[in-house]
C-alpha cells in the first residue's frame, strides 16, 4: 500500500511539472523548505475606516481618546496606522479578541460596557461622534499570528505595506502556501517577514499579508541584494526564479491590493 502510495504521488508531481505555466518550475507548487510562519490561530478584529471629508484629524483624535477605554476594560489597545496611498481608507485598526469565547464572556462583556458607560464618551455617544466622522467601514474577522508575534512586530516600526487578497475559487489553500513561500523568500535575503491573516468571517478578502518595517527606506531597499542572492533564495522557497513570484501569485487570485502606510503618533 506504501509502495501504491509512493508512485501515486510521483505521478501526480510529474503532472504538476508538466501543467504548471512555463515561467514556474516544479518546485515552485511545493516549497523547498517547512513554512516560517506559525498557522493563524488568534482572533483579531480588523476595521477599515475612510474620514468624511475634512474629518481625518478628528477621527484619529476619536480613535485616540478611545485607548483608556480599551485599558479600563482590560482589553488589548488595537494596531493601528494610517494609509499614504493605496486603497480607498484611511485607517486600520487590528484589535486583539484572542477567541470568540473569550471576548464575549459575559465577564469580558460587563467589564467592557462598565468602562464605555464611565467614559466622557458612553456608548451611543461615541457611536455618533465615529459615524459623523466616517464615510465608510469595513469589518472583517481574521485568525493569526500570535498576540506577542504581534506586538514585536509592531516594536520600533513606523512604515507598514498590506496586500490583501481575494482568491480564485478553490484556491484560498495554495494563495496561503504561496504566502507562506514568500515568507521563506524574504527571510532569506534577511527582510522582515510578513505577518499572515486568514478571513474567519466578515469582509469578501480571504486573507492578507502586513509587513512591518523601521520606515520606507527599509521597506524599499533591495539594492544591496545581488541578484545570485535573490535567485537562490527564490529556489529555496519553492520559486524557479524572483521574477516567477508575481506571476505565481496572479495564478490564484482574482484581484488583490496593496497599501502603504505610516504610524500614528
Amino acid at each position: 500500500m506504501r509502495n501504491r502510495l509512493a508512485k501515486m504521488s510521483m505521478i501526480t508531481g510529474l503532472v504538476a511539472c508538466l501543467t504548471t505555466p512555463a515561467v514556474l518550475s516544479c518546485a515552485a507548487v511545493t516549497p523547498a523548505n517547512p513554512p516560517q510562519t506559525a498557522e493563524p490561530a488568534y482572533l483579531y478584529k480588523t476595521t477599515f475606516v475612510r474620514a468624511a471629508p475634512g474629518k481625518l484629524l478628528e477621527l484619529i483624535d476619536l480613535t485616540k481618546s478611545r485607548m483608556d477605554v480599551y485599558d479600563a476594560s482590560g482589553d488589548e489597545r488595537p494596531f493601528w496606522w494610517r494609509h499614504t496611498q493605496g486603497d480607498q481608507w484611511d485607517l486600520m485598526l487590528l484589535f486583539p479578541m484572542g477567541s470568540y469565547s473569550e471576548f464575549y464572556s459575559k465577564e469580558r462583556m460587563a467589564r467592557r460596557n462598565k468602562a464605555a458607560e464611565a467614559s466622557a464618551l458612553p456608548h451611543k455617544a461615541f457611536l455618533r461622534k465615529l459615524n459623523a466622522c466616517s464615510a465608510w467601514r469595513e469589518d472583517i474577522l481574521v485568525l493569526g499570528p500570535p498576540l506577542e508575534s504581534m506586538k514585536k512586530a509592531f516594536e520600533d516600526t513606523a512604515y507598514y505595506h498590506i496586500e490583501i487578497c481575494v482568491a480564485l475559487p478553490g484556491k484560498q489553500e495554495e494563495l496561503y502556501k504561496e504566502r507562506e513561500m514568500e515568507n521563506i523568500y524574504q527571510v532569506a535575503l534577511g527582510r522582515p517577514e510578513n505577518m499572515i491573516f486568514v478571513r474567519d468571517q466578515g469582509a469578501a478578502w480571504d486573507l492578507f499579508t502586513l509587513g512591518c518595517y523601521r520606515d520606507i527606506m527599509h521597506w524599499a531597499s533591495s539594492g544591496e541584494i545581488t541578484k545570485e542572492r535573490r535567485e537562490e533564495a527564490a529556489r529555496r522557497a519553492g520559486f524557479s526564479s524572483p521574477e516567477a513570484i508575481g506571476p505565481y501569485l496572479r495564478t490564484l487570485i482574482d484581484w488583490h491590493r496593496d497599501t502603504m502606510g505610516v504610524a500614528i503618533k
